[in-house]
């Protein structure tokens, strides 16, 4: 273990220091580069904050209306079914839109029924194990300027329901 703990302490600065030497070998203008690609990055920032400013508001109006506990509500019977608690189904929902808001529900429900407790390691395990469907379309797809999403919605709702099944049968199996 100390090895590993030894390699994770200077696996980023060998990193940092091994990537400009050997670019300055090869003949590459580093800071230049690093340069243009902080010009690069900063327009690609500039041109995603109007998805993301839409995407907040949207959050914002879905939790504030009441649309959360009603959509809790309705899907509360059906997912009993496959042993999700009532409790964790904001989690569920708020996890494919957005990881600060689906975090702070986890936190909530952690300090409201412990980490130990099976909803504690259910939201952690549901917190590790999915990711933020829409906020990589809205992000990522709109960077790079894709408009058509096509099965992309389709498909990243389909992982999220396969990653949240999986973690009620791995929390339930293992605990």
């Amino acid at each position: 273990m100390e090895i590993v703990a030894e390699l994770s302490r200077w696996a980023i600065p060998v990193i940092l220091l091994v990537v400009p030497v050997i670019a300055v070998l090869r003949g590459v203008k580093v800071y230049e580069t690093f340069v243009d690609g902080a010009e690069a990055g900063f327009a690609t920032a500039i041109k995603t904050i109007p998805y993301l400013v839409a995407m907040i508001v949207a959050i914002s109006i879905f939790r504030a209306s009441g649309a959360m506990e009603v959509l809790v509500a309705a899907l509360s019977p059906a997912l009993n079914f496959i042993g999700l608690p009532a409790e964790v189904l904001p989690h569920a929902i708020m996890r494919p839109l957005s990881g600060g808001a689906a975090l702070g529900i986890a936190s909530d429900i952690i300090k409201t029924y412990g980490p130990d407790s099976f909803l504690g390691r259910l939201v952690s395990t549901m917190q590790g194990s999915c990711d933020t469907t829409f906020y990589v379309l809205t992000l990522y797809f709109g960077s790079v300027g894709i408009k058509k999403y096509r099965y992309s919605v389709f498909l990243g709702l389909v992982a999220d329901f396969t990653t949240l099944s999986a973690s009620v049968f791995i929390v339930r199996t293992m605990f």
